[in-house]
């Protein structure tokens, strides 16, 4: 099939994953159907348009996605074909990953747009959202400063984790997490994955991260992995420091909302634009029904169960933890059904001007 022909149809993508300095990626070969091991490759990256800022990767496309059966990564694709692939838009704007922590990821946090401008170039921050699909004994997050903090003890704390790996977790908010589980985390909100956490990340298109502590497990990290080459002093302006405390859980999590339901589909919303002021992300659940697959240019992820996609003479079937993306020139002309019970994330990018 060439390639303008599979800019009318669901696109899928070879494997996908991408060296980090954490562990994990176990729950995520079981979720997958890969070997179930724990190694340093613990992400899926989804149909991504973005690269991976790993400074001694071999590998120049690293983080972008190949389409199946081609040497065709959709960056290209999308490059040269920007209408047909997303409509009005200039950029895909969103990133999806599938994220496994066997350990807790160090302390953390991304930009918001204005930061990105004025330190890093770039008209997109790091906003993220997380919905837990699987867990592992003990699993958590960390969210938000468990009292309120300011700059120089923030720098004090960052110093004493080098000989005390729990300082900077300690100053954070704990909370237990279970699969079906969704939080959002804005830009320059301080956070941490905790271990054990299998979750569908879905974000702005950067890997922007400032994690001012010394340790990721038994990794030593380096200054340029701790301040994104910003130095200590300017990466540190990136926290929010004013909220803390109860209110932390408020912001962060968030419940679906149901926008319809009909003939054995349910539509959630999990989080709309206004929320996240970028993507936004939608649930289908099908028990033994059919449904169109509303939003183009958009990414689409199986959590659960087994069907098909369907539209034009094109027929193919899906399973949990496979995904694809639907171009713009597609929209409103598949659907996904199945006889038994499919769940689907929607992750649309944001609106076009």
């Amino acid at each position: 099939m060439d390639v303008f022909e599979r800019m009318k149809q669901p696109i899928f993508f070879e494997g996908n994953r991408v060296w980090r300095v954490y562990l994990g990626g176990k729950l995520l070969g079981d979720f997958v159907g890969d070997p179930v091991e724990d190694s340093f490759y613990p992400e899926e990256w989804i149909a991504s348009a973005v690269s991976a800022m790993n400074k001694d990767s071999e590998d120049p496309r690293e983080g972008l996605s190949v389409i199946e059966g081609t040497d065709i990564t959709l960056r290209e694709l999308i490059d040269e074909h920007p209408s047909k692939m997303l409509g009005k838009a200039q950029d895909l704007g969103v990133l999806v990953k599938f994220l496994d922590s066997a350990i807790r990821l160090p302390v953390q946090v991304h930009p918001d747009h204005a930061f990105s401008r004025k330190y890093l170039n770039s008209e997109f921050g790091k906003a993220e959202m997380w919905i837990v699909l699987a867990t592992r004994e003990d699993a958590c997050i960390h969210f938000g400063f468990r009292e309120q903090m300011d700059e120089k003890r923030l720098m004090q704390s960052v110093e004493q984790s080098h000989e005390n790996k729990e300082e900077m977790s300690s100053l954070l908010n704990r909370y237990p997490v279970k699969p079906g589980d969704v939080f959002f985390i804005p830009g320059k909100m301080v956070h941490a994955i905790g271990q054990g956490c299998l979750i569908l990340e879905i974000q702005e298109p950067t890997d922007f991260t400032i994690q001012p502590e010394y340790w990721c497990g038994e990794y030593l990290l380096n200054e340029s992995e701790m301040y994104l080459d910003l130095g200590k002093e300017t990466a540190l302006k990136c926290f929010n420091y004013d909220i803390y405390g109860d209110a932390c859980e408020e912001m962060a999590r968030k419940t679906p909302v149901v926008l319809w339901e009909r003939d054995g589909v349910q539509k959630e919303s999990v989080i709309t634009e206004a929320d996240t002021g970028c993507f936004s992300v939608g649930r289908y659940t099908i028990k033994n029904g059919k449904t169109t697959l509303e939003a183009a240019p958009a990414i689409y992820v199986v959590t659960k169960g087994e069907g098909k996609v369907e539209g034009q003479g094109y027929s193919r079937t899906v399973r949990q933890g496979e995904y694809f993306f639907l171009p713009y020139q597609a929209k409103g002309t598949f659907r996904a059904e199945t006889t038994g019970e499919l769940e689907i994330v929607e992750c649309v990018p944001p609106a076009a001007d």
